[in-house]
């Protein structure tokens, strides 16, 4: 995520101004070129000798909660894989269900199949083949994969996609509304196990805006969530390109005020310094921007749901990709910590959910500027 100058000049100080004013000598290119490399590797889908390593070339660019990039993928013989969790990359306190790492893990999956596909080939899936797992995940294998040569299936429009899909975390445009005709796109790939929907009520959208800023900021200030997202930052360059998971905080800007000591992880940490302050100012008019809203409901709350409902949340991301427009999940109020149960309720109320219905996903949609990509782990790192 690229930080502008306005945000964190502030912070910046004598010796920070300094570097800024000077910044031109090495930033010549600061893009983290290795963390972004794993999205260029995809056109050579029909050149790589084991259609499988193609496959998942795909699948490690799913959207996944803070980047974290769980999957070990085991290959088996010559037509089978294992796909299991790497334990360490998840999220106990703001996902202590490991709810919304299962969700990515679903993302995954419904990327794998479309780049199957585009390859001819029916990849067979068994979700849990040694057991469901209970209130956490274990190291049993989320899914095992069958890949099965079929040249007559059926290829997916929205695999043009994959290679340009975003999370945009930037502000929207808030002149520029979504039209009702995209709204009915969003929705036009059910799941018999999910349900999909999407608005550009004007009502709806000024209660989700100040509902989804509201839960932001409790995650801030409830000081154990804070941390470990601030432990997962990766600030500048080098720590992005050594580390291509997590939130990354790249740009010249964000270099040389790192250079300074100006922008560290305790500084971001700390209530009330600059750094602290700066991200509220940078999230404020992200969170407050949305021009629609996307959600996705399932009847229960099983891991079979929470799979479908990440197969459903990428493809509709791939569709707002298709029709140029901007996604981004702001789901915090549908964490499961003590502190965010009111926030949960109130979202649920807004959205129309019954008791008996969990909301999995809540999407902020809109216009914005185009973002690159997301760092991503190399697939050989992901390969055991």
């Amino acid at each position: 995520m690229a930080v502008s100058r306005r945000h964190f000049i502030l912070a910046a100080g004598g010796a920070g101004l300094a570097l800024i004013a000077t910044s031109s000598i090495f930033s010549v290119t600061r893009t983290p070129v290795k963390a972004i490399s794993p999205w260029h590797e995809i056109s050579n889908l029909l050149e790589c000798e084991d259609p499988r390593l193609s496959v998942f070339r795909h699948a490690i660019l799913a959207p996944n909660p803070h980047n974290r990039q769980p999957w070990l993928i085991r290959l088996i013989g010559q037509n089978q894989a294992l796909l299991s969790c790497d334990l360490d990359r998840r999220l106990p306190i703001t996902d202590p269900f490991d709810r919304q790492i299962l969700i990515g893990f679903g993302c995954f999956l419904e990327l794998a199949r479309i780049a199957a596909a585009e390859l001819g080939i029916r990849m067979e899936i068994t979700l849990f083949p040694e057991g469901e797992p209970g209130e956490r995940l274990d190291k049993r294998p989320i899914a095992s994969l069958q890949f099965v040569s079929e040249p007559s299936i059926t290829k997916e429009p929205l695999y043009a996609f994959i290679g340009s899909r975003r999370s945009n975390k930037k502000p929207f445009d808030t002149s520029q509304p979504v039209e009702s005709r995209f709204i009915e796109a969003l929705g036009s790939h059910p799941s018999p196990s999910v349900k999909v929907a999407a608005s550009n009520n004007g009502n709806l959208i000024e209660n989700l805006r100040v509902l989804t800023w509201d839960a932001w900021k409790i995650e801030l200030e409830t000081e154990r969530a804070w941390l470990e997202s601030v432990e997962l930052m990766r600030i500048g360059k080098t720590e992005i390109e050594s580390k291509p998971d997590g939130i990354s905080i790249g740009g010249t800007v964000v270099e040389v005020l790192s250079m300074a000591g100006k922008i560290t992880r305790e500084e971001m940490a700390k209530k009330g310094s600059n750094s602290y302050n700066a991200s509220i100012d940078r999230y404020r008019p992200t969170m407050l921007s949305g021009m629609a809203y996307g959600w996705i409901v399932t009847d229960g709350n099983s891991r079979h749901d929470q799979i479908a409902t990440g197969k459903a949340y990428v493809r509709m991301n791939l569709m707002a990709t298709c029709i140029g427009l901007g996604f981004h999940p702001v789901s915090q109020a549908l964490q499961e910590y003590p502190e965010m149960t009111t926030m949960y309720d109130r979202v649920s109320t807004a959205l129309g959910a019954r008791r008996d219905q969990r909301v999995q996903m809540l999407i902020r949609l809109g216009y914005g500027e185009v973002i690159d990509q997301a760092p991503r782990w190399p697939l050989a790192s992901r390969l055991i």
